[in-house]
C-alpha cells in the first residue's frame, strides 16, 4: 500500500469517517467552486468540473449543495471565489516525504496551521525542492473492485487511451496516465461500462519508503491531522505499507 493510492488509508480511518464528513463535504464543494471558476459551468466543456462533481456525488454531497457550488464558482450568484493553491514540502517520521496541497483564501493562516500540525505530530517542513523532485504529476483514476470487473477488463478498455500502468491496490485499481490523457482514459472506461470511483491529477511518488508498523502509525497520525485542517485539500506521501503491517494496525 503506497502513499498515493486511493485505497491507502481506507480501513484504518473507518472509525473517524463520520466525524470528518462535514469537512470532507466542504473540501469537495471547494473543488467544485474552483473548477467552475476556472472552466465555467458548462459540463460539456469542463472535464475538471465533471470529475469534481462525480467525486462529490460518490461521497453523498447533496445535489443542492453541488448546484450552488457550481453557480457560486462560475459567478452566477455574484459571489467572489478566490482560493490560492499552495504546496508545502515536508518530512514525516522514517524519512517519509510528504507534499501538502492547500487550497486557501488566507495564505498566512494556512502556513501557520501546517507548521503547527507538523510540530505537534513529529513532522518537519522541508526546503523547497527537497521533496518535490520525487513526485510527478499524473492522472490517477480509481476503480473499485466489483464482481465481473477484472484488471484485464480495465486494461482492454484503456489500452488505446494513453494509460501508463494499472496497479492493483487491494480494494481497487489505480490507473495511471499523463495529466493530458486523464479525460481520454476516463471516457474509455465509461464507454466500456466500467464505473470509476475518482479521477484526479495527483502527485505520484517515484521512489517509495517502506514503513514498519511504528513508522506507519506515526505517519498516519500526521496525515490524519493535516487532512483534518480546512485548508488542506490533499496530502501525498511516498510511504509503502505492506499488508501484514496494515493487518497489525487494524488490530490496534
Amino acid at each position: 500500500m503506497s502513499g498515493h493510492s486511493k485505497w491507502a488509508t481506507t480501513k484504518h480511518k473507518k472509525a473517524i469517517i463520520d466525524s470528518r464528513r462535514a469537512k470532507s463535504f466542504a473540501k469537495l464543494i471547494k473543488n467544485i467552486e474552483v473548477a467552475a471558476k476556472m472552466g465555467g459551468a458548462d459540463l460539456s466543456g469542463n472535464p475538471t468540473l465533471v470529475d469534481a462533481i462525480q467525486k462529490a456525488k460518490k461521497t453523498s454531497v447533496p445535489i443542492d449543495n453541488i448546484n450552488r457550488a457550481v453557480k457560486r464558482g462560475s459567478g452566477q450568484l455574484g459571489e467572489a471565489v478566490d482560493y490560492q493553491t499552495i504546496i508545502y514540502e515536508a518530512y514525516a517520521q522514517g524519512g517519509v516525504a510528504l507534499l501538502v496541497e492547500c487550497l486557501t483564501d488566507n495564505r498566512n493562516r494556512a502556513a501557520a496551521d501546517v507548521r503547527a500540525i507538523m510540530t505537534r505530530n513529529g513532522g518537519t517542513l522541508a526546503d523547497p525542492g527537497s521533496v518535490a523532485y520525487n513526485f510527478h504529476r499524473k492522472g490517477v483514476i480509481g476503480v473499485r473492485k466489483t464482481d465481473g470487473v477484472t484488471e484485464d477488463d480495465i486494461l482492454a478498455a484503456v489500452l488505446d487511451a494513453g494509460v501508463e500502468e494499472v496497479n492493483d491496490r487491494g480494494e481497487g485499481f489505480d490507473i495511471i496516465t499523463e495529466p493530458g490523457t486523464l479525460v481520454a482514459a476516463r471516457t474509455a472506461l465509461q464507454e466500456a461500462g466500467i464505473d470509476y470511483e475518482s479521477a484526479d491529477v495527483e502527485f505520484v511518488p517515484q521512489v517509495l519508503v517502506e514503513a514498519d508498523a511504528d513508522t506507519a502509525r506515526k505517519v498516519f497520525r500526521l496525515v490524519d491531522a493535516l487532512e483534518d485542517n480546512d485548508d488542506v485539500q490533499n496530502v501525498y506521501g511516498n510511504y509503502d505499507v505492506h499488508a501484514d503491517v496494515l493487518a497489525e494496525l487494524e488490530n490496534d
